[in-house]
């Protein structure tokens, strides 16, 4: 290696916080297409300092690639609407792993916490040194006393990208109860999977490439949404944030994924959960 060239960054993550290497990749793998989706210059750059065999233990995949383009860009569209309104509010990021998404939505203003196991977070410091409004913190996103560490003069976003699949269904329950009663009035955005693709993976019959997905026991069908409302009395609104645009045949078959049983059903979700203010909760 010549003194000009970046010494490569090992990667030695296992289970669940290698999940953040797969999406990270998809999304590299997306951003190169001149006809990209996703505008992902940082998630290219990682890919290539990162000492991984991604092609070799991820395969590739043009479609699932755009598919995780898709839904990074629904957290995108969410974050930058919460932005509009409160450019100097706080994003809390649950779980973000290697998730580039301050470098592409970021303000210039708000701040932002990522919440992450201590791997996770330690791999994150070594490869996105975190900026004078970026703070990251080494914890288990479902142990509410991350909250303490929020400031609640400012309002607040909290996202859970590729998270809630991975806990179990008591943990999903509490952890959207717990951000109800710590942040009243804020956001909480989530995504889930389908119940038929969160069964696949308990079985162990999700693989792509070499790499196997470690099992989801949280699984929700898109037509349950509804149901997050028992979660907590605060959560006062629950709304479908759908992807937009595509290419190619993803694009041409989403509006009917999108509209027409039983493909509405039973497809990935994002969903966002508006939180009651203090004086609102009963």
């Amino acid at each position: 290696m010549t003194d000009d060239q970046p010494t490569k960054v090992k990667a030695d993550l296992a289970d669940v916080p290698r999940t953040a290497l797969w999406t990270l990749y998809q999304r590299a793998v997306e951003a190169r297409r001149p006809d990209r989706i996703l505008h992902d210059p940082k998630a290219v750059e990682l890919v290539d300092r990162i000492d991984y065999p991604f092609a070799e233990r991820f395969g590739t995949s043009a479609v699932q690639a755009q598919l995780q383009a898709l839904r990074a860009s629904c957290f995108d569209r969410e974050v930058l609407d919460f932005l509009a309104r409160e450019p100097r509010g706080t994003v809390v990021c649950l779980g973000e792993g290697l998730e580039t998404q301050y470098w592409r939505v970021d303000n210039g203003r708000a701040h932002w916490l990522t919440v992450d196991l201590p791997e996770a977070v330690e791999l994150r410091e070594r490869l996105l040194p975190p900026g004078p409004r970026q703070r990251y913190l080494a914890a288990d996103a479902t142990d509410l006393r991350w909250a303490e560490e929020v400031d609640r003069s400012r309002e607040v976003l909290i996202t859970a990208q590729g998270l809630l699949m991975y806990l179990r269904p008591p943990q999903v329950k509490a952890l959207i109860a717990g951000c109800a009663e710590a942040f009243p009035g804020a956001t909480f955005l989530l995504d889930a999977v389908p119940r038929w693709f969160g069964a696949l993976s308990v079985r162990g019959r999700l693989r792509t490439g070499s790499y196997q997905a470690p099992p989801m026991p949280w699984a929700m069908d898109a037509d349950e949404r509804a149901k997050l409302r028992t979660a907590s009395a605060a959560v006062a609104v629950v709304r479908d944030v759908r992807p937009a645009g595509g290419r190619g045949a993803v694009g041409a078959l989403l509006p009917f994924v999108l509209r027409v049983p039983p493909l509405s059903v039973y497809r990935p979700s994002v969903t966002a959960l508006e939180f009651a203010g203090r004086a609102a909760q009963p």
